[in-house]
């Protein structure tokens, strides 16, 4: 036997410690090479991976441990090769050559090893159960994140941006995305997530019929080792990807849509274990969804209630009060002896009668959905109008007459609404425009007695055809 210059168990027992206190994966590995190198007197000590992507190793493309060293010629120096189990499952092999002076190894090298390598199986086995729980421990404090940020103000605007870009950065991926069915019958891509330019991948399409649409319209995951390769896949931006899942927003029995998170060409396989962890994120996501979508609507309630209250003020106490002040006044106005101020009188029930009309219109608009477009021709012309308060200056003064909403049509609205729109633009470009009085009536009778729709349009400017002052812009159509 080689003699040595120290006593060996000491230095196994340095070995086997420096081996059990590293929780860290990578860190065991290199303790264990370490370790080997230093018992034996190896010149050379490698660990050869047998799957590195379980093992860890495979994201950083490695797949053995070594100590720096020449590589012996094969063949021509000695090998000692000793398995390192993980349970009933054979991790790797640890494999030492470069003795000094080419000294074969010894019986006493070999049992060395094996006890260390022993000592390896463990700690590989607790280094994989921690960081298992890191894993988890990620992803469970991702998924509260997001329920945290999706019920409450933060991220309310985005939700599924906020869903994407988390997932994106837990599941280690080149891109987060959120697909939503077509009324096709197909999926697309309506939010990506990625550091890369994310150009073409909103509005890729999963054609119907795909296998794969199938399986996630079935609430199914779907796993794909190899997007750009696999035939199941049908957008034009599959080459752009390799491992891929593809995951169901899917609560209460309802599709919401569909999380796939897609590594680059090359990357890593998803393991089981993150499959299992972030099909979990996915249902406790669109978990979250709803209930903020359901959220939103209590608060959108809260506000259609509170117009509903603000508009049944409005008619049942201020128009009243206006419209009795108004026959007040008329009254007044026929008294003997109101000759003096009956142009006064008159003015005055003239400003009453408009602004009965003024708030009338109010209450209309507040009866209106402010989260969707005015569908009715009423509800059209009080957008314009609000539009063009911006370049004028003012909200314009709108009036209505006659049932605008269910008797003029579609394509005569359609010109209505262009009329209008180009005299606001006109109006907001003369100068001296304090005023601007809206009216729209129907039935309006042309000069030969047909019935259609009339808009008036009246501003104060400078240029007019009165002393200078004041345009009208009058069109009429058929109905």
């Amino acid at each position: 036997m080689t003699a040595r210059p120290a006593p060996r168990l000491p230095r196994l027992l340095e070995a086997l410690l420096g081996v059990g206190t590293d929780l860290d994966l990578r860190g065991v590995l290199r303790h264990i090479v370490d370790g080997a190198a230093e018992l034996t007197g190896a010149g050379r000590a490698a660990l050869v991976v047998t799957d590195p992507g379980e093992s860890g190793l495979a994201e950083s493309g490695l797949a053995e441990i070594r100590t720096p060293g020449p590589d012996p010629v094969p063949g021509t120096a000695p090998l000692l090769r000793v398995p390192i189990h993980v349970g009933d499952e054979e991790f790797g092999e640890l494999r030492l050559t470069g003795r000094p002076g080419a000294a074969p190894f010894t019986v006493e090298d070999e049992q060395l090893l094996r006890v260390l390598a022993t000592q390896a199986g463990v700690s590989i086995g607790n280094a994989r159960l921690y960081e298992t729980a890191r894993q988890r421990e990620r992803w469970i404090e991702g998924a509260a994140a997001v329920t945290t940020a999706l019920l409450t103000e933060e991220g309310t605007d985005d939700a599924l941006t906020t869903v994407a870009e988390r997932a994106r950065l837990l599941a280690g991926a080149s891109a987060g995305v959120i697909l939503h069915p077509t009324a096709e019958g197909g999926m697309s891509i309506v939010t990506a997530s990625s550091p890369d330019d994310p150009d073409g991948m909103l509005g890729a399409t999963i054609t119907p019929g795909s296998p794969v649409l199938e399986q996630l319209l079935g609430g199914e995951p779907v796993f794909i080792e190899d997007s750009a390769t696999d035939p199941r896949m049908t957008t034009h931006v599959r080459h752009r990807f390799g491992p891929s899942m593809m995951l169901p927003l899917q609560a209460g029995g309802r599709l919401i849509g569909t999380l796939a998170l897609p590594r680059r060409r090359g990357g890593r396989p998803y393991t089981d274990l993150e499959r299992l962890l972030a099909t979990q994120f996915a249902s406790q996501a669109a978990l979250a969804l709803v209930l903020a979508d359901a959220r939103r609507g209590r608060e959108r309630l809260a506000v259609y209630e509170d117009r509903d209250r603000i508009a049944r003020d409005l008619h049942d106490l201020v128009v009243q009060r206006l419209f009795a002040t108004g026959m007040m006044l008329e009254s007044t106005r026929r008294r003997p002896g109101a000759d003096d101020v009956s142009d006064i009188l008159g003015r005055a029930v003239d400003e009453l009668r408009s602004t009965v009309g003024e708030v009338r219109t109010t209450i209309f608009a507040l009866q209106q959905p402010p989260a969707d477009p005015p569908t009715g021709l009423r509800g059209r012309v009080l957008r314009e109008t609000a539009s063009a308060a911006a370049r004028l200056g003012f909200a314009p003064s709108t009036h209505f007459a006659g049932a605008v909403d269910t008797r003029v049509p579609d394509r005569v609205a359609d010109r209505l609404l262009t009329a209008l729109r180009d005299a606001l633009a006109d109006a907001s470009a003369r100068p001296g425009v304090s005023r601007v009085e809206v009216t729209v009536e129907t039935p309006a009778r042309s000069p030969d007695g047909r019935d259609g729709v009339r808009l008036r349009v009246v501003d104060d400017g400078e240029g007019g055809p009165e002393e200078g002052r004041g345009t009208t812009v009058t069109w009429w159509a058929p109905l």
